[in-house]
């Protein structure tokens, strides 16, 4: 089977192929890493500070006065994970609010959900930031890719009778 062959459902594909082909898909035009780091980095920042541990017969509270905050926190980073997985538009806002708040559990949830909830926000609002759509093939212009911009018959493209371009760099102040 080619996998760049569009998928047909009433075809004789598998229905596991046919939902493996849409998800990529959807997850092709989307920061879909970014969103699951993020969403992931959220769980433990929300989950240690009311988890309860046991070791035998004896039982570590690891219950902080920050309990609050880092519930907070925690569902933020899972709501900013499934806002960048269906609202690409806010990618830098929400990139830039995970780094945020990755860093500021640090203080507040145990080290930032034992530095795993940290890591993963961090990482996920790198990708955040850093995901742009990708282009169609047709609207590329491989021109421009090969040889670069060319001359430009101005100093400036900017220049116009009232900057200090016009009239060979000289500007009346009166």
């Amino acid at each position: 089977m080619n996998p760049q062959a569009p998928v047909n459902a009433a075809t004789k594909d598998h229905w596991l192929t046919v939902v493996y082909y849409r998800f990529h898909a959807w997850s092709g035009k989307r920061p879909f890493w970014a969103g699951l780091f993020t969403l992931l980095g959220g769980v433990p920042i929300a989950y240690f500070p009311y988890a309860d541990v046991r070791l035998g017969n004896i039982t570590i509270a690891m219950a902080t006065t920050g309990g609050a905050g880092a519930l907070i926190i925690g569902v933020l980073l899972i709501t900013l994970g499934l806002a960048l997985w269906f609202q690409q538009g806010i990618r830098i806002f929400a990139g830039v609010a995970t780094l945020l708040l990755g860093l500021v559990s640090l203080p507040v949830s145990n080290l930032g959900g034992f530095f795993m909830g940290f890591l993963c926000a961090l990482l996920g609002g790198c990708l955040a930031l850093s995901w742009v759509p990708g282009a169609p093939a047709e609207e590329a212009d491989p021109v421009m890719a090969v040889a670069g911009p060319g001359p430009h018959e101005k100093e400036t493209d900017y220049a116009t009778e009232t900057t200090a371009h016009a009239n060979g760099g000289r500007n009346s102040a009166g």
